[in-house]
């Protein structure tokens, strides 16, 4: 199959059983041979630290994003459709208006903030990003900062971006996948 045909889909599943779904659809995955066309399963989860009494205690925990929701990078047959409706725990795909229509897939641009999120990047994605673009800061240290991109790195996965802090123009280099095109 085409590269091209591969796309990403969202899944709607019961609040709190995202994992054991993804779990779920890994394994019919493989008892129904589909590996060439189901090739990721996502559950967006980021780490985040344990407060108590507002201050930090040192332990992190992992919080879900998007309760209720997987991710899934597949191509759309027949086969794979029904096998991802089918699986234990799975309500419905986001984009489908029921009735056995196939649902749309997500639009890369709505995509790839869930996956820079988790620190997911692929070559694919840089290909969006240009000099002089203007973007904002989605995580680390300088979260919420906005700026212009000035350079992208590709090798080492960092952009150089010119922000102004305190009144100055200053560049800094973030890592490409936390940041985001305004």
């Amino acid at each position: 199959m085409e590269q091209a045909e591969k796309s990403w889909y969202v899944v709607n599943t019961y609040s709190s059983h995202e994992k054991k779904v993804a779990t779920n659809l890994m394994r019919r995955v493989e008892s129904m041979n589909l590996q060439n066309f189901v090739f990721r399963i996502i559950v967006a989860e980021q780490e985040e630290p344990v407060l108590k009494d507002g201050l930090p205690t040192g332990k992190t925990k992992m919080k879900n994003l998007y309760p209720g929701y997987v991710f899934i990078e597949m191509i759309m047959t027949d086969e794979a459709w029904y096998m991802v409706r089918n699986t234990p725990g799975v309500t419905g795909f986001v984009g489908s208006s029921g009735g056995g229509t196939k649902p749309f897939p997500v639009p890369r641009e709505q995509i790839e903030p869930v996956l820079k999120r988790m620190g997911m990047i692929d070559s694919g994605m840089y290909e969006r990003y240009e000099v002089g673009d203007l973007v904002k800061v989605i995580r680390g240290p300088l979260e919420g900062t906005e700026g212009t991109i000035q350079s992208i790195d590709k090798e080492t996965g960092t952009v150089k971006v010119e922000t102004v802090f305190f009144g100055r123009s200053t560049a800094v280099d973030v890592d490409f996948s936390e940041i985001e095109k305004i």
